[in-house]
């Protein structure tokens, strides 16, 4: 038999070759966020843990709040044979149960941490919480990404940065009322300069817990005090800067507000004041759901009374679409309904929610 033609080989070849569809290669890799899962994240955290796995995302990013700590979290509170559980041990275990009921759903699933303003709330402090949280504020990535800049340095912060495949995440900390001190200005400063000389970073995705100051829910946010004001508005300035200069993709989360809301900064003072930067806030990950502020219909989207997640799509150019996953009462894994009760469960989507009854 006469062996075939070159041409022949190359057309078979061609008609052979497995087909790459539009989506595959545009769909290069993904990331999801949110924050506050106080009150009912016992609850809720399974279930977007489950919805992080099923949508092949590749770390969750707490943006901080995982217990209640002033006061019981409903969770825990209702939870059968519990019921009179004292402040005291409360303050004991809340973390730990954070870390057994909210954190080990994710398996395999990396997840950073954020802190929010409630592991800052006395008894606990912000050093409690690096001690606490240490295994995730110093994770291998975040560890090695930290000694590459600096080899010297080695200590534990609560902000950190880590790369990964062209995007730099930035983890800023604004838990408590001094932030963003001035050691922490001059490095985002130094990193933002790192950042915009370096043609391997084509993108940053800046979280943080409260909204940087000046937004559309500027009534929880950095806005509150006049130390968080001054110094959010000059991170807001580093960022925007840097956006403008280098020309590279920049998207800016928080949460602290309990609900889901986009264009946060396409406000009249950001206008005025420079440019409006990519920003959103997803504080729905279980924690009492507020009202949406009177600004809201200026908004890209705001919605409230949901749970859920932001589920960022990574495309070829390192430019990032995203989605917002709600959650709904059926996602909850049936494991939790049983550990929890049904009656449970159902409170925390019927009446988790300021003014419920």
């Amino acid at each position: 038999m006469p062996r075939p033609s070159l041409a022949t080989m190359l057309l078979l070849a061609v008609v052979t070759s497995p087909v790459i569809s539009h989506a595959q290669t545009e769909h290069v890799w993904r990331f999801a966020l949110s924050g506050d899962s106080r009150n009912c994240g016992d609850v809720v955290m399974p279930a977007i843990a489950a919805g992080v796995r099923r949508d092949g995302a590749s770390f969750y990013w707490h943006l901080g709040d995982f217990r209640a700590i002033y006061d019981f979290d409903q969770d825990v509170k209702e939870r059968a044979g519990l019921h009179k559980l004292t402040i005291s041990e409360y303050e004991k275990t809340a973390w730990q149960d954070f870390i057994k009921n909210q954190l080990e759903p994710f398996s395999s699933t990396p997840v950073f941490l954020g802190l929010g303003n409630h592991e800052t709330i006395p008894p606990k402090s912000k050093s409690d919480a690096l001690i606490q949280f240490a295994d995730w504020l110093n994770a291998s990535e975040i560890q090695l990404q930290r000694l590459k800049d600096n080899p010297e340095d080695h200590r534990v912060k609560a902000y950190y940065h880590w790369n990964r495949s062209g995007i730099d995440f930035v983890n800023l900390d604004n838990s408590s009322p001094e932030q963003f001190d001035d050691e922490q200005v001059k490095w985002l400063q130094s990193l933002l300069d790192r950042d915009a000389k370096d043609a391997a970073i084509e993108t940053i995705v800046v979280g943080m817990h409260a909204a940087l100051p000046d937004s559309l829910a500027s009534s929880h946010s950095m806005s509150d005090a006049p130390q968080s004001r001054e110094s959010g508005r000059k991170v807001y300035k580093l960022i925007l800067q840097f956006q403008q200069t280098s020309m590279k993709h920049v998207y800016v989360f928080a949460s602290h507000s309990h609900f889901y809301m986009s264009g946060i900064f396409d406000t009249e003072y950001w206008h005025a004041n420079g440019g409006v930067l990519p920003g959103w806030i997803v504080g729905t990950a279980g924690a009492e759901r507020y009202a949406l502020p009177s600004t809201a219909p200026k908004a890209s989207e705001a919605i409230t009374n949901v749970y859920g997640y932001l589920l960022g799509t990574v495309h070829q150019d390192d430019s990032v679409t995203f989605e917002f996953r709600h959650i709904q009462e059926m996602d909850v894994p049936s494991e939790v309904v049983k550990a929890f009760g049904q009656s449970l469960v159902h409170d925390c989507f019927e009446k988790n929610r300021a003014g419920a009854q």
